[in-house]
């Protein structure tokens, strides 16, 4: 009971720092203790033509729980959306999640348009997961081949968080520790609103986002159509080769 009441306030205070979907959503369902966490709406790049690029949010569970479930809702069918999982066996939470979720989408439609989607994940306690992926073992060890690994987690992902200011510019990076290298970086728009932003108000911020020395750095101009409203650019570093 005591652990009922601790989650429960968890979940109130959470659910407090933004408002729920309207409609309803299926990231707790099936979980018996479980805290909902919902994203902003997500800008997703919308050019037309072949190789369509894709953006990355990632979104984060209180301490103390790891994703149990996840959701997500679009303001365009067309919005192509998954999240990153570790390999190993059972697909479970703790085993194929963390304490985080990477979601990743793209605009497969025809049109223009300015797509978002808001990501949501339903939290659990972490002493309820897996202890963590288990590679599958061929009990026929002539087989393997002495060059072969099991998959690991080789790189850690490092973010960072900037609210937006109405008729300003600022910039914000996130970087890699000393003894890690950067391999990659991702930046993201998102708008804490009840319902899908629209096009206005995502025409209201533009980014530009470099890399060097190591770190991702954006550049984000707001226009004044976002005073009022929580509008945050997370900036997001893929590093390699830590200790």
């Amino acid at each position: 009971m005591k652990r009922v009441v601790v989650v429960l306030g968890v979940a109130a205070s959470v659910l407090a720092a933004g408002a729920a979907p309207a409609r309803a959503t299926n990231e707790c369902r099936g979980l018996q203790v479980c805290v909902r966490v919902a994203g902003p709406w997500v800008v997703v790049p919308a050019p037309q033509g072949v190789q369509r690029p894709r953006v990355e949010f990632q979104l984060s569970c209180p301490r103390g729980f790891i994703v149990g479930g996840l959701d997500a809702e679009l303001s365009d069918r067309a919005i192509d959306i998954a999240f990153l999982a570790k390999l190993g066996s059972p697909v479970n939470p703790g085993v194929s999640t963390s304490r985080a979720a990477v979601f990743i989408a793209s605009y497969t439609g025809g049109s223009k348009r300015t797509p978002t989607f808001r990501p949501l994940i339903g939290c659990i306690p972490a002493s309820g997961g897996g202890g963590g992926p288990v590679p599958f073992r061929n009990p026929d060890a002539r087989v393997l081949s002495a060059a072969a690994f099991p998959p690991g987690q080789p790189t850690t992902r490092r973010v960072r968080v900037l609210r937006l200011r109405a008729g300003a510019t600022q910039t914000v990076a996130r970087g890699c520790a000393g003894s890690e290298r950067l391999v990659r970086g991702w930046h993201a728009v998102g708008f804490y609103t009840a319902r899908a932003p629209q096009t206005g108000l995502v025409a209201g911020v533009t980014t530009a986002q470099t890399m060097s020395s190591g770190r991702v750095t954006v550049t984000a101009r707001s226009g004044d159509v976002v005073r009022g409203i929580r509008a945050i650019v997370q900036v997001g570093a893929v590093c390699a080769g830590g200790s």
